[in-house]
Formats: structure tokens, C-alpha cells, sequence
């Protein structure tokens, strides 16, 4: 199953839909900004399955191997 597309996307709190925005995220002291979908009312987060399993996890270990 692939992930849905940004246009599918719908914050549940507010039924706005999300558009792609500068996020600001932090883990083990380390801050990063990163563009990814949020809610414009909100500020909701939206973090595909991939990405938290894919890229966010391999930067979690090493900053955890350091």
C-alpha cells in the first residue's frame, strides 16, 4: 500500500487540508528542520509510515550509536 497523496490529506481536528511546511523536530538534543505536511490551523504533524520507518529510524540509531 503506498502512501496517500498530499491532496488526500485532511487534518481530523480541524478538516483543513494539510500543505507541506517547514517542521521543526528534535531527538537526543539534536534539532532539524524538515519540510512535511501540516495542518495551516493546527500545526498538526503528518508523518508517513515510510518515512518514520525508513529515514527517521536510521538517523535515530546513529544518533544513538554516538
Amino acid at each position: 500500500m503506498s502512501a496517500p497523496a498530499l491532496g488526500d490529506l485532511v487534518c481530523v481536528a480541524c478538516d483543513r487540508p494539510l500543505e507541506v511546511g517547514r517542521v521543526v523536530g528534535s531527538y537526543l538534543g539534536q534539532r532539524f528542520e524538515v519540510d512535511l505536511p501540516r495542518c495551516p490551523g493546527c500545526g498538526f504533524v503528518y508523518v508517513s509510515e515510510e518515512l518514520a520507518s525508513g529515514k527517521m529510524l536510521k538517523v535515530e540509531q546513529a544518533l544513538e550509536d554516538k
